[in-house]
């Protein structure tokens, strides 16, 4: 079955606090987006990708993609005015059946397991979702009070979310809703049932300047230059 990745990094990133977008400032020398394209290249020889970006920062992503390890396999589409919109650019390009991961381009440390793991979960049921489990208390507010939620229940949810192209595909033709805050609530609103599998504490996703410091000590563990 053919595989795709549609990275989405069409955000303007202004949690950062920066005027440069978050997926094109540097870690070690390269930007954020880099890492991600190469993580992705490497693990999947046969994997294309899809890369979303905003149109102001086409030319600025073609630069980095020729410095990719084999910048024949990614296309770049414009993003749209939300998540949901420029991940439906990304799909349009999709023609046959596929297995579908659906990444935020600023989780630059995923890792090949995690990949490989949403691809083998998602060929065997449809859908792979990463998630990890809450580790803090969790309260929940309501407009007049709020309460404890037991934390065994609660899921910090991750990318990327992976899904047969069929099904992904289908759900992306909904009407937006500001509920579709990522693919799995697309996908559910469907009436297709999400499976959870284990994400990673390290994939986390590059928003605000202390993000920028933690990446750049786990790339140096790792050894990524």
């Amino acid at each position: 079955m053919n595989k795709f990745a549609v990275i989405v990094a069409a955000g303007a990133g202004s949690r950062m606090g920066t005027a440069q977008p978050k997926q094109f400032m540097h870690l070690l020398g390269k930007p954020v987006i880099w890492y991600t394209l190469q993580t992705f290249l490497k693990t999947i020889q046969d994997l294309e990708i899809i890369l979303v970006l905003p149109e102001a920062h086409l030319k600025t992503g073609h630069s980095i993609i020729d410095t990719t390890i084999d910048p024949t396999r990614i296309r770049i589409v414009t993003g749209g005015n939300s998540r949901f919109h420029s991940v439906k650019q990304g799909l349009s390009l999709i023609k046959q059946p596929s297995i579908v991961f659906v990444h935020d381009g600023v989780r630059c440390l995923v890792s090949p397991l995690l990949i490989d793991r949403c691809l083998q979960a998602a060929e065997l049921n449809g859908t792979a979702i990463p998630a990890i489990e809450a580790v803090d208390t969790i309260r929940l507010g309501t407009r007049d009070s709020n309460k404890q939620v037991e934390r065994g229940k609660v899921f910090i949810i991750q990318t990327p979310q992976t899904f047969q192209s069929g099904l992904l595909i289908h759900a992306y033709q909904n009407e937006y809703s500001e509920y579709f805050t990522d693919d799995a609530s697309v996908v559910e609103a469907s009436g297709i049932k999400i499976h959870l599998i284990d994400g990673e504490p390290t994939n986390i996703k590059i928003t605000r300047p202390i993000d920028i410091t933690i990446a750049q000590k786990i790339l140096e563990e790792r050894g990524l230059e």
